[in-house]
């Protein structure tokens, strides 16, 4: 194809690191498929916990099917096991199952200890979450007392992770009050329990029942809510799957729309099974006639990387400069990007194929030089895109099966013929990475994006660096995150007049390995200084005055702390590039992974960036996170991410930093890059954060005996690690396409943000103090013009007739900034607000052209008068009454029991209406 050629593709399509969940799950006929379950490469070898894997899908999949009234099963599921484990005859090659769209994860539990079953849930109420996590003593069934069967605790995780629906249990806060009994936070309410504390001193422990703080009207620290071994309620799986009864969903009918839990806060007070009969699964199917078969499953063995580069030299590879940044990036992967022990191949094509290089394995430098040596110097010739994949067939076939292959192919995206190879494709079962470099694209390559997984952008302004950002994304999918490339910086700048480009580059001490500091230019190459933390000059860069390059391979492990550069040149563009690797295999790197919930946005549809920032399953907390999300125009917003559990943002502290993007000037594509910096305030959680998952069973009754399970691994919020964490990461967030953005000016269609985090809280006996993160007049941009605030004492009422309940007056109230905390207090007026009486309290705020949010969650406040006088001091005897001071020996091994007659239970018991 000529040089009238539009645009350029490099097809980074499904392992891009930071891309939308390329989750291979389909629903089939009431039966889910692709399902991949992946063991994690630290898990010790045992082959027993592939076979309970099995049983545990097996039993779940009958549950499921119960649960959900003959509609859903599993049908076949796939286990990713790990390189290192033995070989065995029935043990495959994976296809396009790898670790990173594994949708379950079975790995030791950090800290050890904690088994607790949980998935990663970014979104909203409906919207798919990322991944379960399991332990492998949970799957062997070590844990049954805590978290009940296996099977069961797994299609708790499964409604998080495929229909969005969250826990109706809440352990921050286990009872309410609902006018002026205390209740316990559960669905259904119908499930019956006893309330009482566990007490223990020096190395006994005793039983008690909970006394209430006469302040608040609540039960003391420590109250557990201890359930009947044997229940009649049918429901809730979202909040006690593991007793026996219980089989179905919360509905409409039975649904406790009082209790203060993550699915009322999250899901507008609707039950899981209205969240559920939302959703397309749903939608699609209809109840089974007959019993579906037992589910299937796939063993495959995760095997050496095999990557061909299938990289197009057509002629209009010429224009704009692309054929040298496609050298450029091509040597970053080359060099640095693809791992040790990889097999890689090259194929160039015009109008024909050309094989550059068959597989060899990179073994040493040497070899990663062989091939960066043949990578296309000149362009010309017309362009066929299927030559080209057909010949990297080729080239894989010769030494190893395509199933899960990986091919880069750099192409225009104007070849009209490209469909014409869909199917083999498809039936290769090779994964096809892709990213466009250029204003626009075929509709035939957009068909191919769909068909294997995500579609990325790099624009053809040099400074924003997208094509290098690209090629250093494709770390591999399968292997160990220690061995991954890990991109540290990336930034450019035009420079004019001897103009210098400064800036520093901080070397924490989790990476450190295989440092490489890259710098492309566009016309002479700069004068390059640059000082390791100690000020000491480092000289040696390699120069390549044909690419425009020069690097710099720091040898052993770079020193931690922060690197200082200055890049000097006049009338041109310069972009630096740092990567490293983990320093030791043994201390996981800080990554960051950053996505957005959707590839293709209709306007005035908000999109949502996330960055995911890890240190192994440890949450990153207070980084500074910026997103440059550019669009096919050249301009470039900068969006600042945030963990405040408010706007875009679901859970506050959970390490994920999230924000809505509205700011578009046109249609078409617009790519993601995420940037992270540590800091001295940045800080490490000790433990992993309440997740969504299985309640821990703090104990049950069960033939009028108590019998405790240990205390719940702690999970303090506060609980976090003084040591500063300081660290800088890249990220590439992969594309999306805009569509029916409208010419400029563009109208404010934008409406101010949903409030999530509404609290309330009594002040001063009559008062009532409101807190609210603030949001915007577009979503959470910019400021509000006024908020209505309304209260009830019915709370559907004030869900379901928000308009008709009565309004407080908030004339005083300015709105603050988006993402500011706001306060309020006001008194009730018009409404009996007395003794015993809830009160419910909902917010809507309101731009300057009267668009309108969400209503906002719904708080509630119950008034409670303490008695003026305290009631009789019980005698010590009566203390510990109705249950005797029966004193258990904390270092017995197992589940303590604690026998009480059943004279002491009748009393011991609270009426739970």
């Amino acid at each position: 194809m000529g040089p009238f050629k539009s645009s350029v593709f490099i097809l980074i399509l499904h392992l891009l690191e930071g891309a939308l969940s390329n989750s291979l799950i389909q629903l089939n006929n009431n039966g889910y498929e692709g399902i991949v379950v992946a063991i994690d490469p630290n898990v010790p070898e045992d082959e027993t916990l592939i076979q309970q894997i099995k049983d545990m899908v097996t039993q779940a999949s009958l549950y499921l099917l119960e649960a959900t009234g003959k509609r859903f099963y599993f049908k076949n599921v796939a286990i990713l096991i790990p390189e290192t484990w033995k070989t065995k005859a029935d043990y495959v090659r994976p296809k396009l199952e790898t670790y990173k769209n594994a949708d379950v994860l079975v790995a030791e539990s950090t800290p050890p200890g904690n088994d607790e079953p949980y998935t990663e849930q970014m979104g909203n109420c409906g919207e798919k979450g990322e991944r379960i996590h399991l332990t492998p003593d949970f799957i062997a069934g070590k844990k049954l007392a805590e978290y009940g069967p296996q099977g069961r605790a797994f299609v708790h995780e499964w409604a998080h992770l495929r229909w969005g629906v969250f826990d109706e249990y809440n352990n921050d806060e286990k009872f309410y009050l609902s006018n002026g009994r205390i209740q316990a936070v559960r669905c259904s309410a119908g499930i019956t329990g006893t309330n009482v504390v566990k007490k223990c001193q020096g190395g006994s422990c005793y039983t008690k029942r909970c006394t209430f703080n006469k302040v608040t009207g609540l039960y003391e620290k420590g109250c557990e809510f201890v359930l009947q071994s044997r229940q009649t309620e049918k429901a809730s799986i979202m909040f006690a799957q593991h007793v026996d009864s219980i089989v179905e969903f919360c509905t409409e009918q039975n649904h406790n729309k009082e209790a203060p839990n993550k699915q009322n806060q999250k899901c507008n007070l609707r039950s899981t099974w209205e969240v559920i009969r939302d959703s397309e699964d749903f939608k699609k199917t209809t109840p089974m006639t007959t019993q579906p078969p037992n589910p299937t499953f796939s063993l495959l063995q995760i095997g050496q990387r095999i990557v061909c580069l299938v990289l197009d030299k057509s002629g209009s590879m010429a224009t704009g400069n692309r054929l040298n940044r496609l050298n450029q990036a091509g040597q970053l992967f080359l060099l640095q990007t693809v791992e040790l022990g990889s097999w890689v191949g090259m194929v160039t094509f015009d109008s024909a194929a050309h094989v550059q290089n068959e597989l060899i394995q990179i073994n040493s430098g040497s070899d990663r030089d062989t091939l960066a040596k043949r990578l296309p110097a000149a362009a010309s010739g017309g362009t066929s895109i299927c030559s080209g994949l057909r010949s990297a067939f080729t080239v894989i076939r010769k030494k190893y099966p395509t199933d899960g292959s990986e091919i880069v192919l750099l192409t225009d995206g104007e070849d009209n013929t490209i469909s014409g190879c869909f199917n083999e494709v498809k039936q290769s079962g090779a994964i096809i990475h892709t990213v466009a470099l250029g204003p626009s694209a075929a509709q035939e390559l957009e068909e191919l994006s769909k068909m294997t997984g995500l579609q990325t952008y790099a624009s053809d302004q040099v400074q924003n660096n997208g094509l290098i950002d690209a090629f250093g994304a494709l770390s591999s999918g399968n292997g160990a995150v220690s061995q991954r490339s890990i991109q540290l910086e990336s930034k450019g700048l035009t420079l004019q007049n001897s103009q210098w480009m400064n800036g520093t580059v901080i070397v924490d001490s989790t990476v450190g390995k295989d440092t490489l500091f890259l710098i492309t230019w566009t016309m002479q190459p700069p004068q390059i200084l640059l000082w390791d933390p100690s000020g000491q000059k480092q000289g040696g860069f390699v120069v390549d005055k044909n690419t425009k390059m020069a690097y710099l391979q720091i040898p052993g492990i770079a020193k931690v702390g922060t690197w200082k550069y200055s890049l000097q040149a006049s009338s041109q563009t310069l972009t630096l590039t740092v990567t490293s690797r983990a320093s030791n295999a043994t201390l996981p790197p800080i990554t960051v992974t950053s996505k957005t919930n959707k590839d293709t946005s209709k306007f005035p549809s908000p999109l949502v960036v996330y960055a995911n920032i890890r240190q192994g399953a440890s949450p990153i907390l207070r980084a500074s996170v910026t997103a440059l999300i550019e669009s096919v125009n050249g301009k470039t917003v900068t969006l600042e991410l945030l963990d405040n559990g408010a706007g875009a943002d679901a859970t506050k502290d959970d390490g994920v930093y999230s924000r809505y993007f509205t700011t578009y000037d046109t249609n078409g594509r617009y790519s993601v890059k995420v940037r992270a910096l540590g800091g001295v305030n940045a800080a490490r959680r000790r433990v992993i954060p309440q997740q969504s998952g299985a309640l821990y069973i703090p104990g049950w009754i069960e033939n009028d005996e108590i019998q405790w399970n240990p205390p719940r691994p702690e999970i303090n919020k506060d609980d976090v690690q003084h040591k500063q964490v300081c660290f800088s990461r890249t990220s590439s967030g992969g594309s999306f396409v805009a569509s029916d953005v409208p010419n400029a000016p563009i109208p404010d269609l934008f409406p101010p943000g949903q409030i999530t985090d509404l609290k309330a809280e009594i002040h001063g006996g009559s008062l009532i103090n409101l807190t609210w993160t603030a949001p915007g007049d577009d979503y959470d941009h910019g400021t509000a013009h006024k908020y209505i605030i309304r209260i009830s004492t019915s709370i559907l009422d004030l869900r379901d007739k928000f308009n008709e309940s009565l309004q407080v007056n908030t004339t005083a109230l300015i709105p603050k900034e988006a993402n500011s905390e706001e306060v309020f207090l006001f008194k009730p007026e018009n409404i009996t607000f007395e003794n015993g009486t809830d009160l419910f309290i909902a917010i809507q705020a309101v731009d300057k052209v009267d668009l309108k949010s969400e209503i906002s969650n719904i708080a509630r406040v119950s008034l409670f008068i303490p008695p003026q006088t305290p009631p009789e001091t019980p005698s010590p005897d009566e203390t510990s009454a109705p249950c005797p001071n029966i004193h258990i020996n904390s270092t017995i091994p197992g589940i303590h029991i604690l026998k009480i007659m059943w004279k002491w239970i009748g009393e011991l018991q609270l009426s739970i209406a």
